[in-house]
């Protein structure tokens, strides 16, 4: 499976300490330099700096080849790398929360997945309690309607 991430997923769940079930339902991550450049920024929390300094084995750094990246108008440097390189690899999964990076893949075909979707997956797992971790990124500033936190819950 291929599975390449960007930025707000991978600190969200280094936040709530759940970054390992990435591992265990994915077996490896790629990420584009330009995500774990914004992952290193000094504006990054300091555990997400500090976890993507020394990353784990089973996340691998890499960059879409320069002749297939193209401007991105409203996305930033991280989102257009994932996009990018999902596509080039035709990745099965992009964990992308951005509305507008989310658009634009589903626009270019790449299925994608949000940090609450991935909380879901491990929790239908065993590999954590979704209520708790949904609370936690919530305390954080993560940003949804209560209407979909309500749907998400309801799913389980």
């Amino acid at each position: 499976m291929i599975v390449v991430a960007d930025t707000s997923p991978l600190n969200y769940l280094v936040l709530i300490g759940q970054i390992d079930v990435l591992q265990v339902l994915y077996d490896s991550i790629l990420i584009p330099h330009a995500v774990h450049d914004e992952m290193l920024s000094p504006k990054a929390p300091v555990n997400v700096r500090a976890w993507a300094e020394n990353p784990p084995a089973w996340l691998n750094v890499t960059s879409p080849t320069a002749s297939s990246l193209a401007p991105m108008p409203r996305l930033d440097r991280g989102e257009t790398e994932a996009i990018t390189l999902a596509g080039e690899l035709s990745a099965d999964w992009l964990p992308i929360d951005e509305a507008a990076g989310r658009d634009e893949a589903v626009r270019r075909g790449i299925p994608t997945i949000g940090t609450l979707g991935v909380l879901r997956e491990a929790h239908r797992s065993g590999l954590l309690d979704l209520r708790t971790s949904v609370d936690e990124i919530m305390r954080l500033g993560f940003r949804v309607s209560p209407t979909v936190i309500q749907r998400l819950l309801e799913s389980i």
